[in-house]
């Protein structure tokens, strides 16, 4: 500080810089009325015949105007406007046009809040290649342990913007800028420090990603930062490089394990669906078998009930047609020649018979 608690003004002097004071070189605080008068004796002096001559008007007018200019400032639409009275913060005003008290009563500092800024923590860009570079300051940031306690090399970016300019410039330690790297680093370890480095590589990013900015808002704001965090963004999650090797191994049999394991599902969830069509399908035909089975045989029994009904009523007639019905269903089909032994006599000499069946049967088709 340039006043140091030393008797009075720079340099350990320890008179009074007001001029005089009491015994011992203890300070005085200044007669306001007599600054007063003094002011407005020099003011006085200044206006040739005082402040009723033409000339002390308008001299006063600018006065007044150089008054309003140091009194008056714009803030852009992407600012706020910080007003501090002898170097303490008393407000914020929105973009527009503002009113304060002159210089060096008052002061306003602008800061722009709507640019959204960048923290890369554990590893750095490069502005042409946008590659990432990685070195041991870096990878005493990005190297973290996880929850089932292996390690895990962890880049990530934040992206913060201002949200209460005054909060911002007088809550936090200045530059800003490593309070916020130093809390979202705090809040990455803590939040890989319960997961298992598993879900860390895979599925769980967008997870730790959410749960990251829920998080360092919460820190930031139980601080009082003013600072809005927009996103947290997980650049690059490896295992360490001096075991990268061995676990990508791990990592492409565990690959295999899952595609071999699909394989076999799909293959099950072909065979199955069959299998159980095949199944439903014996099941409907052995159903449809036995509906027959029993359809036939309920009217077998019908049939033989009906036949023997009218057996019952006329024996003699019912016998012949039964026996009538059932030769004619035997004969019929045989290619046979009966020849009544009453018409003929002696031997029978060898007759050409299936020749003449088929000639008979030929000659009754045509007609009839």
């Amino acid at each position: 500080m340039p006043w140091q608690n030393n008797g009075g003004r720079p340099g350990g002097d320890d008179r009074n810089p007001w001029g005089g004071g009491p015994p011992g070189g203890g300070p005085q605080p200044p007669n306001i009325d007599d600054l007063i008068k003094k002011g407005q004796q020099q003011i006085r002096n200044l206006l040739p015949g005082g402040v009723k001559g033409p000339f002390g008007l308008v001299l006063l007018l600018f006065l007044l105007v150089i008054l309003f200019m140091a009194s008056s400032y714009t803030v852009q639409p992407d600012q706020q406007g910080v007003v501090m009275r002898f170097g303490k913060w008393v407000r914020s005003e929105a973009p527009g046009f503002h009113l304060k008290l002159p210089y060096p009563i008052e002061s306003v500092i602008r800061p722009r809040v709507t640019i959204l800024n960048r923290i890369d923590i554990g590893f750095s860009t490069e502005a042409r290649t946008e590659r990432i570079v990685r070195g041991g300051r870096f990878l005493q940031e990005s190297l973290m342990l996880t929850g089932d306690e292996n390690i895990v090399d962890v880049a990530f970016t934040v992206f913060w913007k201002i949200e209460n300019a005054g909060k911002f410039l007088f809550n936090i330690q200045d530059p800003q800028e490593i309070t916020i790297k130093a809390v979202a680093e705090s809040v990455m370890r803590e939040i890989v420090g319960r997961t298992a480095i598993q879900s860390v590589l895979t599925e769980g990013r967008s997870a730790i990603e959410n749960e990251a900015k829920e998080l360092l808002q919460s820190v930031l704001n139980s601080y009082d930062a003013g600072v809005l965090i927009d996103n947290i963004k997980l650049e690059q999650v490896d295992p360490p490089a001096q075991v990268i090797e061995a676990f990508q191994d791990v990592q492409k049999a565990e690959a295999d394990r899952q595609r071999f394991r699909n394989e076999a599902d799909a293959y099950a969830n072909s065979i199955i669906p069959e299998a159980r069509g095949n199944a439903n399908r014996m099941i409907q035909e052995a159903e449809a078998y036995k509906e027959q089975v029993v359809n036939k045989a309920k009217g077998d029994a019908a049939r033989f009930l009906s036949v023997y009904k009218e057996y019952a009523q006329a024996k003699d007639v019912t016998r012949k047609r039964i026996y009538l019905e059932t030769m004619e269903s035997i004969l019929a089909g045989m290619n046979k020649i009966i020849i009544d032994s009453k018409n003929s006599s002696g031997v029978i000499p060898y007759l050409p018979l299936p020749e003449i069946n088929t000639r008979r049967r030929g000659e009754r088709e045509p007609g009839q």
